[in-house]
């Protein structure tokens, strides 16, 4: 194991369409993808397609949707552990304007207790806040081993603040700042507060504000990506987060600076791609990027 995941498990269908329809109204999508979905488990699958596959502790059903995720999974090589539920999650996405609509339908009634994993050689854990009570069982244990441990802040989930309290680097949306009434430099001096050692706030296409390993805080300013060429941006934190973990495990005594511009770019490759899948780059894919739209 070089790095392990958590999160709840969604099959994404992506419809690209002008207008969603109402009543009896029916309409045909310009466009379409089906892919696997969720925060954590979608920066997996980012962490994967740039070398370093990640373990998963995951929801899983035994229906066909859970079927068809775990051959998504085995392609990418990525050693899943179920926790299994009864029925598989749907997320329905509708990308438009530079925005996105979501209908999600889950199951979280977990069946059985979460797998307990041998965490020798881990050096990173991520996690998005769901399996609330894995997640904080191996934010401890990774905290006790010295492992780095990661969080998605994507929204007020569960024991969250308690969560915190173990995590080295914490990047949260806008989201949970309002949720929790808080600026995003409020929200800085929280993570601060709860002994975050790298905190940020991601702020869509105004980039994002963070601090970095010596409480300095900066603007990681998103690239420009020209408004004709953004198809989706729905995936495009997590995406963000599985490719820092990436860059972190393979170059661990670099900066987070460093870490962070390479997940930047990450991003801005997901966000002209639609559905999750087709949003993951390759290497080579974030070189051409930085090539393109990095600052010199």
């Amino acid at each position: 194991m070089q790095a392990l995941f958590i999160g709840h498990t969604y099959i994404d269908v992506t419809l690209l369409c002008s207008k969603v329809p109402s009543g009896d109204e029916k309409t045909v999508a310009q466009d379409y993808a089906v892919s696997f979905g969720g925060n954590a488990v979608t920066a997996a699958f980012a962490c994967a397609k740039l070398g370093v596959t990640p373990d998963l502790i995951a929801t899983v059903a035994d229906d066909w949707l859970g079927r068809m995720f775990l051959d998504m999974a085995a392609a990418y090589r990525i050693p899943v552990h179920p926790r299994r539920v009864k029925r598989s999650s749907l997320s329905f996405v509708l990308p438009n304007d530079g925005k996105r609509a979501i209908i999600r339908a889950r199951d979280d009634a977990y069946l059985e207790p979460f797998p307990i994993l041998d965490l020798d050689g881990c050096r990173a854990l991520h996690l998005d806040g769901h399996l609330g009570d894995a997640a904080l069982y191996y934010a401890k244990a990774c905290r006790a081993k010295g492992i780095l441990t990661s969080l998605d802040g994507g929204g007020l989930r569960g024991n969250i603040q308690e969560l915190l309290s173990y995590i080295d680097v914490a990047i949260v949306a806008e989201r949970l700042c309002e949720q929790m009434a808080l600026a995003p430099k409020d929200m800085l001096a929280f993570l601060k507060s709860k002994g975050c050692k790298v905190g940020g706030v991601t702020m869509g296409e105004r980039g994002m504000l963070w601090y970095d390993e010596t409480g300095m805080i900066a603007t990681l300013p998103a690239l420009p990506v020209s408004a004709q060429t953004i198809i989706d941006t729905s995936g495009a934190g997590d995406v963000f987060h599985g490719a820092y973990i990436a860059s972190y495990l393979v170059a661990p005594n670099k900066g987070f600076a460093s870490h962070f511009e390479f997940a930047r770019a990450a991003s801005a490759y997901k966000i002209q791609h639609l559905g999750n899948e087709a949003g993951l780059p390759t290497l080579a894919d974030i070189e051409a990027i930085e090539k393109a739209l990095a600052p010199a």
